[in-house]
């Protein structure tokens, strides 16, 4: 599903998405299809279920987002520390 279908089918919510095909350029994450996992009317359950579900599974691309936004880019942070 496209941005602008999520939007259209979840307007004014809170969405728990997968990335289902995406690129990085110029450290910026550009999702071209995702899949709504669930849609919230408030961040803090959003919140909770994505810690669950990246517990689960760390290695799938979760994302919240709000659906008033008319575009999505996710800015990426190069992890530095001791893991």
């Amino acid at each position: 599903m496209k941005w602008e279908q999520v939007r259209e089918q979840y307007p004014e919510q809170w969405v728990l998405v997968e990335a289902i095909s995406a690129y990085s350029k110029n450290s910026i994450r550009y999702l071209d299809e995702l899949s709504v996992i669930s849609n919230f009317p408030e961040s803090t359950f959003a919140w909770k279920e994505y810690k669950k579900l990246h517990l689960a599974d760390p290695s799938r691309e979760y994302y919240i987002f709000h659906t008033d936004h008319k575009t999505i880019e996710v800015k990426e942070q190069k992890f530095i520390g001791v893991r």
